[in-house]
């Protein structure tokens, strides 16, 4: 089967490419390998998967709507995982037209490429940031998310409508999924826990925001890949609606979380006591945008594929630490 992963070099693309590729797919990938962060940390991924015979990658930005439109012309793709994204809650305050071209304009590319040539599943990512300003945990997929606090959160909620658009107009089967705090190793560098490795690796000073008074639903990678996998063999059906507010699309969304939220200084802890080492906490308070807590709420996703994570934050951490320290030793 052929498979398309954009933003492949990213770390979730990453990482799911490498499962379908031992599985025998054959991946198509592309990637405009932004410097959002260390470009030479995807490329060291991509690198990892060029090894893989059945990997095809070209360097193309989701908002290029012509060489998008080309390669859907030239691959008829059996599932297209839209994972591409300009990510990140506070640079989106400092760079919202990033967001504008790359979430919004790319996002509408790839629907229009899913239109044209469709696949037996569309799955994109979006995120639980959505949930916004929401008091009630843990987050519930069929909560309102009305209130989102950043640009980022509001693009990642407009994707969701189009994408319900376009699957409820040319019954496209599309799932997105609201992933919560992916971490582990190859993760990304502008994460909270991969800074504070890095600053702890080098006697810097970890800067903790609202005073450590937060909650994170940290959730391992290897755990979400799997969700996707599983999802990804089970598209939505057509459903009759059962209320007002309710949709009969071939559309579905699920969290992607561990449904166990973890105090920020706890996870720190656990940093702490896989590197051997004590932080320098500098304490802060909130940053504009973020939010106090998440909290995944999965019971879609144990009920309709029979999964939940299972990786505890003790071992999550232990392996990002020590894949962390080898391909540090290394450059």
């Amino acid at each position: 089967m052929n498979v398309l992963i954009t933003g492949i070099a990213g770390f979730i693309g990453y990482s799911l490419a490498q499962r379908l590729l031992s599985e025998g797919f054959s991946v198509y990938g592309i990637d405009n390998l932004n410097d959002y962060y260390d470009v030479s940390l995807k490329k060291a991924r991509l690198e990892k998967l060029q090894t893989f015979q059945n990997l095809t990658f070209q360097k193309i930005d989701v908002c290029e709507r012509e060489k998008i439109r080309d390669l859907f012309c030239a691959i008829q793709f059996d599932y297209v995982f839209h994972l591409a994204a300009q990510a990140g809650v506070r640079y989106s305050i400092e760079n919202p037209f990033a967001y504008g071209d790359s979430n919004l304009s790319g996002f509408l590319n790839i629907l229009e490429a899913c239109r044209n040539a469709p696949p037996r599943h569309f799955i994109f990512a979006s995120s639980s940031s959505v949930y916004g300003a929401n008091r009630k945990v843990p987050f519930s997929i069929s909560d309102s998310v009305d209130h989102p606090v950043s640009l980022y959160a509001a693009t990642k909620k407009a994707n969701e409508l189009m994408a319900h658009a376009y699957s409820h107009l040319y019954e496209i089967p599309t799932t997105g999924l609201r992933f919560f705090t992916v971490y582990g190793p190859w993760g990304r560098p502008d994460m909270a826990y991969f800074k504070f490795v890095d600053a702890i690796a080098h006697d810097r000073p970890i800067e903790v925001y609202n005073y450590g008074k937060m909650r994170r639903d940290f959730t391992y990678v290897d755990d979400v890949v799997e969700g996707i996998v599983r999802i990804a063999r089970h598209p939505p059906e057509c459903v009759e609606s059962t209320t007002n507010t309710s949709s009969k699309a071939r559309f579905k969304v699920y969290n992607i979380g561990n449904n166990n939220p973890v105090e920020l200084l706890e996870f720190i802890n656990a940093i702490e006591s896989a590197m051997g080492e004590k932080a320098n906490m500098i304490m802060k308070p909130m940053q504009p945008g973020d939010v106090v807590e998440t909290y995944a709420d999965i019971e879609e996703l144990k009920e309709k594929i029979a999964f939940s994570p299972s990786t505890s934050i003790e071992d999550g951490i232990s392996r990002f630490v020590e894949w962390y320290t080898k391909y540090y030793v290394r450059l």
